[in-house]
C-alpha cells in the first residue's frame, strides 16, 4: 500500500531524498526552517458523506500550508501519518494521496514521506516545512498603534458552505465547495514579509477570534472596518437568507477559510485589501468602533459518526 502512495512522485528540487529510506532529506538554504503540525480527524473536521478522500487530502494539505504562509515563509515538503480502518479500500487511500500531492503541486512542494496504521476511523496528521528565504519570521507579536490592518483572500466562505451542507441546501455549489477544500492565498504570505509587515496570522478559528490572538500577541487593539468587508458580505447574502442566517456572523466569525490578515506600517501591497486599522491598547477587537456581540469564531464539528 506505501508503495502505491508513494510511486511516480515527483519530488521538488528542495527534496534531496523520498520516501523509501528511515528518514527524508530535505534542502534548507536559509538554515532555519519553519515547522508546523495539524491534525484532521473523521466526523469531528470532515465527513466522508460530504468529502470525497480527494477533497480531505486536498483540504489537509490546505490548512497546513497557510500556517506557514502566515509566517513569511513558503512551503515546501510534508510529512503525512495517515490512519484508517482496515476495512478501507485502497482506491480511498491513493485518492487521499493524490488530492494531497494536487495541493502540494500548487505550492511547488512535495510529500516526502509518513506513516500508515490502522485506526478506528480516519486520522490524518500533516507536518509541514518552509523556508523563510531569509527572511525574518513575520510573528503575531509585532503589531504596533497606526498601522493598517489588511486581507489577502476570502473570508466567511467555508462557514457559509458548512451551513449548506449541514441543513442540505440544494444550489450556493461554490460555497460548498470552499468548506470542503479552502483556498488559502497561496505566496502571499512572502508578499507580505517582503513588504514589511509587522504581524500576520491565517483566519483558521474566525477572523475576530484570530485578531484577537494577535492582539494578545501584541498588547494592541485592532479596529476592524465592515466597509472593507463589503464584498464578502455581498457574496454570502443570497445564501444567508436561504437558511436564515445574518452573513456577518460568516464573516466575521467563521473560521477555515485560511485566508492571512496582516499589519503593515504603510501602504498594503497588490492582493491585499485595507479592513482596518490597529489601535492603542488594551488587547482586544472592534468592529466599526465597538465590541462585536456576535460569536468570534468557529469550533469544528462533532457531527456524530459519518454517514457512508
Amino acid at each position: 500500500m506505501i508503495d502505491r502512495l508513494v510511486s511516480g512522485r515527483r519530488q521538488p528540487t528542495t527534496t534531496e531524498l523520498g520516501p523509501g529510506d528511515d528518514a527524508a532529506v530535505v534542502r534548507c538554504a536559509d538554515g532555519r526552517t519553519a515547522v508546523s503540525t495539524d491534525m484532521l480527524v473523521e466526523g469531528r473536521h470532515f465527513r466522508l458523506d460530504w468529502s470525497t478522500p480527494h477533497d480531505v487530502g486536498r483540504k489537509a494539505i490546505a490548512q497546513n500550508a497557510a500556517d506557514i504562509e502566515a509566517m513569511g515563509a513558503r512551503p515546501t515538503a510534508f510529512v503525512v501519518a495517515f490512519g484508517a480502518p482496515a476495512h478501507t479500500p485502497a482506491a480511498d487511500a491513493a485518492e487521499l494521496a493524490d488530492g494531497m500531492w494536487a495541493e502540494a503541486g500548487r505550492l511547488g512542494a512535495g510529500v516526502v514521506g509518513g506513516d500508515l496504521v490502522q485506526a478506528d476511523s480516519w486520522v490524518v496528521s500533516v507536518t509541514v516545512l518552509g523556508d523563510l528565504a531569509g527572511r525574518a519570521p513575520v510573528l503575531r507579536s509585532g503589531a504596533r498603534p497606526g498601522a493598517t490592518l489588511a486581507v489577502s483572500g476570502d473570508l466567511g466562505r467555508s462557514a457559509a458552505g458548512f451551513r449548506l451542507l449541514w441543513d442540505r441546501m440544494a444550489g450556493f455549489d461554490e460555497l460548498r465547495r470552499r468548506h470542503l477544500v479552502p483556498e488559502p492565498p497561496y505566496g502571499q504570505g512572502a508578499v507580505a514579509a517582503d513588504t514589511g509587515a509587522q504581524a500576520m496570522t491565517d483566519v483558521s478559528d474566525g477572523l475576530i477570534a484570530d485578531l484577537g490572538h494577535l492582539a494578545v500577541a501584541s498588547q494592541v487593539g485592532i479596529d476592524v472596518f465592515t466597509e472593507g468587508l463589503v464584498s464578502d458580505h455581498l457574496a454570502l447574502v443570497a445564501a444567508a437568507a436561504a437558511v436564515g442566517e445574518d452573513p456577518w456572523s460568516w464573516v466575521l466569525g467563521g473560521g477555515e477559510d485560511h485566508a492571512l490578515v496582516a499589519v503593515f506600517p504603510a501602504a498594503v501591497p497588490d492582493g491585499w485589501r485595507v479592513i482596518g486599522r490597529v489601535v492603542d491598547g488594551p488587547a482586544r477587537v472592534l468592529v466599526d468602533g465597538a465590541s462585536w456581540g456576535g460569536a468570534p469564531g468557529w469550533q469544528s464539528y462533532d457531527s456524530g459518526a459519518p454517514l457512508r
